[in-house]
């Protein structure tokens, strides 16, 4: 049964995973962002906190373990149909080395810098990257949206 009543958002967790002038990308594969590069992340479980989910997330994709995470920003995306609440973290892992635990959904983890970044990028990384060197916390497109359907 397809009632607009139970199409609801869903929550998604990503993690900006950062060691010195690098960001962690995995090459995706499988169903989901096939061929594009994204950060590490996924479904924010009931009872989780966000700082929960990304380091289950990280430990769970890539095998590392976090030194530290801190809030990001928050998008609002419409994907393949689905629609969901990003919320989006940034982590430092300084030591140890990123390993594909999911090799069904990803084909490799590598340490890129952030001005030779791999293409194409899937755009909710994309977006994380850019608020983390630009200094912003919330997805502009997203608030824009939210305020033409509001009469804002």
């Amino acid at each position: 049964m397809e009632d607009s009543f139970l199409k609801v958002p869903k929550v998604g967790v990503g993690v900006l995973v950062v060691r010195d002038d690098q960001v962690l990308l995995g090459k995706r594969c499988g169903r989901h962002m096939n061929g594009l590069y994204a950060a590490p992340g996924g479904h924010l479980e009931y009872g989780e906190s966000f700082v929960e989910c990304a380091s289950r997330e990280v430990k769970e994709e890539t095998g590392l373990d976090l030194d530290s995470l801190a809030f990001l920003m928050i998008g609002n995306y419409e994907l393949d149909s689905r629609h969901y609440i990003d919320v989006d973290m940034v982590a430092v892992a300084s030591t140890g080395d990123a390993r594909v635990m999911e090799p069904d959904k990803c084909e490799h983890w590598r340490w890129y810098c952030f001005d030779d970044l791999p293409a194409p990028l899937f755009i909710v990384t994309e977006r994380m990257i850019e608020a983390y060197l630009h200094g912003f916390n919330a997805d502009s497109l997203s608030i824009e949206r939210i305020l033409k359907q509001q009469g804002l």
